[in-house]
């Protein structure tokens, strides 16, 4: 489990990797500052609020059970304190059980930042990542994880195609929505490509994505059960297998061109994709899923620009999309015969209408006060510079 997490931490690396790789090189130092303190800030605030309102201890299933009864004993137990006595039937203990989901939690917040990087306001960014992370993520993944009311309907979730894809997912759709494309992105009714910044550094992220995803899946086993850690690292691959092959395939036929951003975020999806039912899909429905949403990732993409949503790095298409398909398809490939399709639909409509209203109102709330742009000649000539004061990409001559 320690292992587990240690690979997921090691995904905000990955991600920092995508989201510079794809951004311009103007504003690398801005994107690479916020993949760096959102962890720090949703670690944190998952410590001081976010664990316990995920897991209260549901008395009979609902959908809102505050106890912060733990506060006290997380805060000021000492190191030799038997907090973790009997945790999980001996499985792992209470320290190991935070740390790995406090950095599924960061993760949620993650993926909001590339949708819309390279516009929002920083300080914007880092009051939306409090309030996601302290409050939204963790009550909605109370609802399964923390044993409330979509758990005891039946909804399955192995690993967050939905708790932590789809919610991110939806929150980064409500940013793009509100905050609006970046200066020159659509004009005169076309898309206009912003040359990102690294194509090799994108490479490198999502390789430690994949990565990061046997800590992320493997690690949802929640033991050191060989057989059964095995098997979902297997499907796990596989769909990712499957997912940059059906990227492939769908850029090809839609841009006419061998486009690799586009095999990147296939492999990206075929990820998200089995990730809510890694331990009931087979080897051969975990490819058909994949490839589907390998797929799924280019079309979606398209769409969104069609309706003028500019998704830097393409978040939304990979996170909700395909969280969305990896979710409805446990209720149709799972082994387990208790898994209804229907369920499986409701889980993902009340945690998308939960997700997206809650990051709707955070983002609106923001813009009517402080702003979430920067300014136009800010996002001009680049955010480096003007926020940071040093740029990501500098040649020195000697003179």
């Amino acid at each position: 489990m320690m292992l587990s997490t240690a690979l997921v931490f090691i995904m905000h690396l990955g991600f920092a990797g995508v989201e510079t790789g794809f951004g311009q090189a103007k504003n690398t130092v801005n994107i690479l500052f916020k993949n760096t303190i959102t962890p720090i800030l949703g670690l944190l605030s998952y410590a001081v609020v976010g664990f316990f309102l995920m897991y209260p201890g549901f008395e009979t299933p609902g959908w809102f059970a505050f106890d912060l009864s733990g506060w006290k004993m997380f805060w000021f137990s000492p190191a030799d304190a038997d907090v973790s006595s009997g945790y999980s039937d001996g499985g792992y203990t209470y320290w190991t059980d935070f740390l790995f989901q406090g950095m599924f939690a960061a993760t949620a917040a993650t993926i909001v930042s590339g949708a819309i990087a390279e516009r929002v306001k920083l300080s914007a960014y880092l009051v939306f990542t409090l309030f996601f992370v302290g409050l939204v993520y963790p009550i909605i993944g109370s609802w399964k994880w923390g044993g409330g009311a979509l758990d005891d309907m039946g909804f399955y979730d192995f690993a967050g195609s939905t708790l932590v894809h789809s919610v991110g997912g939806w929150g980064a759709l409500a940013g793009v929505i509100l905050v609006g494309p970046r200066i020159g992105k659509y004009v005169n009714g076309k898309t206009v490509d912003k040359p990102g910044a690294s194509v090799p550094l994108a490479v490198i992220g999502v390789f430690l994505l994949w990565l990061g995803w046997f800590g992320f899946n493997g690690g949802s086993v929640l033991s050191a059960d060989p057989a059964l850690v095995s098997y979902v690292l297997v499907i796990t691959s596989l769909g990712a297998c499957a997912g940059g092959l059906g990227g492939f395939l769908a850029g090809n036929f839609v841009f006419k061109r061998l486009d690799l951003g586009m095999m990147l975020n296939g492999i990206l999806a075929g990820l998200v994709g089995v990730t809510a039912g890694a331990d009931v899909f087979t080897p051969a429905s975990a490819l058909f899923i994949g490839l589907v949403a390998g797929m799924l990732v280019v079309f979606s993409a398209v769409l969104l620009d069609r309706f003028k949503l500019d998704d830097v790095v393409g978040a939304v298409s990979v996170h909700l999309t395909c969280g969305i398909w990896g979710t409805l398809a446990v209720g149709i490939f799972s082994t387990n015969p208790e898994h209804s399709f229907l369920t499986q639909l409701a889980g993902v409509a009340v945690c998308g209408a939960m997700a997206f209203a809650s990051a709707f109102i955070i983002f609106y709330v923001l813009k009517i006060t402080v702003g979430v742009r920067v300014s136009e000649e800010h996002e001009r000539t680049g955010l480096d510079s003007h926020e940071h004061g040093i740029r990501g990409y500098t040649i020195v001559y000697d003179e």
